[in-house]
């Protein structure tokens, strides 16, 4: 007998590996996985590469015009990770970079973008048997997933992970303040935006892997996919 589909939502705060710990379950249990972050950092990155941005200040009007030619898609690579595509080409380095990071959160504030974004996320769920992470999936894009996990972690530990992660990928600029600071921006940014604020689903399990290894952390989440799919 087939198991039921159900619909994981994975929200959190930055850097918290929420992106590593859905890709994991995903390819675990089967189910695509959809990084709704990078949805939001593939506008970001058209913006930055075309002009739109004046210091913090996004042109809002020009964007709304453009939105309907900004096209993501997510393919598998050769290892069969999911790598990002923005209107046919592989930006999935480009989008992690720290410039990136530094503006995501505005574009993620700005209402007409995250309506789009949220409606070709749920067009996406449909079927079900998805793991979807982001910062509003629990409360917003599938507020009736059968498994809603929060992740969070001290700011100081997220830092110390991202630094690692942009150092491991050759970026030596960097320094750890620049990225604790990005850190407990985007944690001020995300909570406080009026369009879809960062917030634990009041059904949210609470997953804070502050001293957690990785095989723990999936360990856990798997755990929980299975006490909802058996019961």
């Amino acid at each position: 007998m087939e198991k039921k589909k159900i619909i994981v939502a994975i929200d959190g705060f930055s850097s918290t590996g929420k992106s590593t710990m859905a890709k994991t379950l995903a390819r675990n249990i089967g189910y695509a996985y959809i990084d709704t972050g990078a949805m939001y950092r593939a506008v970001t990155l058209y913006c930055l590469e075309n002009g739109l941005f004046d210091g913090d200040k996004v042109n809002e009007a020009e964007l709304q015009q453009r939105l309907t030619d900004i096209r993501i898609k997510f393919k598998p690579s050769a290892e069969g990770k999911n790598e990002t595509y923005l209107n046919g080409r592989n930006v999935e380095s480009e989008i992690r970079s720290m410039e990136v990071s530094d503006k995501v959160s505005i574009i993620a504030a700005i209402g007409f973008v995250r309506r789009d974004m949220v409606r070709q996320q749920q067009a996406m769920g449909l079927k079900k048997g998805i793991v979807m992470d982001g910062r509003d999936i629990g409360t917003v894009v599938f507020p009736q997933a059968e498994l809603k996990i929060f992740v969070t972690a001290t700011a100081a530990v997220r830092a110390q992970r991202r630094f690692d992660e942009l150092r491991s990928k050759g970026d030596t600029d960097v320094t750890y303040e620049e990225v604790l600071h990005n850190v407990t921006e985007r944690d001020r940014l995300d909570s406080t935006r009026e369009e879809s604020p960062l917030r634990r689903a009041d059904d949210a399990l609470i997953l804070d892997n502050s001293h957690m290894t990785i095989s723990e952390q999936n360990q856990w989440l798997m755990d929980q996919y299975e006490r909802i799919i058996n019961r």
